[in-house]
């Protein structure tokens, strides 16, 4: 998800906890980590600073979105409220732990992928169910906040528990669908992936066979209509690629599939899951030198 919907899912989580007669200090501690604990795990983001060698792709959503690396950013948030503001619990620490789960497992359903298993494994696992910028879930959470403030409701934190099993159902409404057409027309192609629309129940199916990659408009109650095929130069030189362009590499290795590109300048490759507009913009490529017929 994008870094507004995770301050929005941050805020909404704080809201959801129940505050009655609690402390300034209190109030502070799990209002940081709620918020902070749903922002954290894109601290990798400060790794392309001094990113050289091309890896930044797999470095983002990686290591530190890991499952595995949930529980030591809630101690992380837990130390901080006893530093700061002396205040400590199981309740706390299990916020923390939901808000970076929250963050880490909602990544999964964008067609960006995250590396939830790293260290242990390196597949960037996703599932293209959910768009990264989702306004319906923004218009739950705007909805819930505008409900408990204009009815001036006396128990708010029950307001924003429903939002959150409304969110819930969203997810698990357009992963359903999503598992649909997964069933339905992934046994066509040899590699196939999902990328969901900005309208609920609208995706693009994107399938590759033979060296020609198919993306249809789709939803899981109609039949796909083919929107653009796309001819894969399987033969381009690889080894020529990677050694002149690490990002290609990355690039590579980051996606579930790839077109590649050859022809009289460049040599290249792009992930199709992104293709808008006649391209795609995760695409890397090298020039071919003419005047050599290279």
């Amino acid at each position: 998800m994008d870094t507004v919907t995770h301050t929005f899912f941050g805020l909404t989580l704080y809201a959801a906890v129940k505050k009655e007669g609690w402390s300034r200090k209190e109030k502070t501690a799990f209002f940081v980590t709620a918020v902070g604990g749903s922002q954290i795990p894109d601290i990798d983001v400060i790794s392309s600073w001094w990113d050289t060698a091309g890896r930044y792709q797999m470095w983002h959503r990686g290591l530190t979105h890991s499952v595995f690396l949930v529980p030591i950013w809630a101690a992380l948030f837990s130390a901080i409220s006893w530093l700061f503001w002396k205040v400590k619990g199981w309740k706390l620490y299990g916020l923390g732990v939901l808000a970076v789960l929250i963050h880490d497992t909602s990544d999964l359903f964008n067609a960006w992928g995250t590396g939830y298993l790293e260290p242990f494994s390196t597949q960037r696992i996703t599932f293209g169910t959910i768009p990264i910028v989702d306004l319906t879930l923004w218009a739950i959470m705007l909805g819930g906040l505008l409900y408990a403030k204009l009815r001036k409701i006396s128990r708010p934190h029950r307001v924003y528990k429903l939002v959150w099993l409304l969110m819930a159902c969203h997810f698990i409404a357009q992963s359903a669908q999503g598992y649909a057409l997964y069933e339905q027309h992934a046994g066509r192609y040899e590699q196939f992936a999902l990328s969901a629309g900005f309208v609920p129940g609208q995706f693009q199916m994107i399938g590759k066979k033979n060296g020609v990659v198919e993306i249809s408009n789709a939803t899981a109650f109609t039949e796909p209509k083919l929107q653009v095929e796309l001819k894969s130069q399987e033969s381009a030189d690889l080894d020529k690629l990677f050694a002149a362009n690490p990002k290609a590499k990355t690039l590579y290795e980051w996606s579930p599939f790839v077109v590649l590109v050859d022809n009289e300048k460049q040599i290249g490759l792009y992930d199709p899951r992104f293709y808008r507009n006649g391209q795609s913009f995760l695409f890397e490529a090298i020039e071919k030198d003419l005047k050599q017929g290279k």
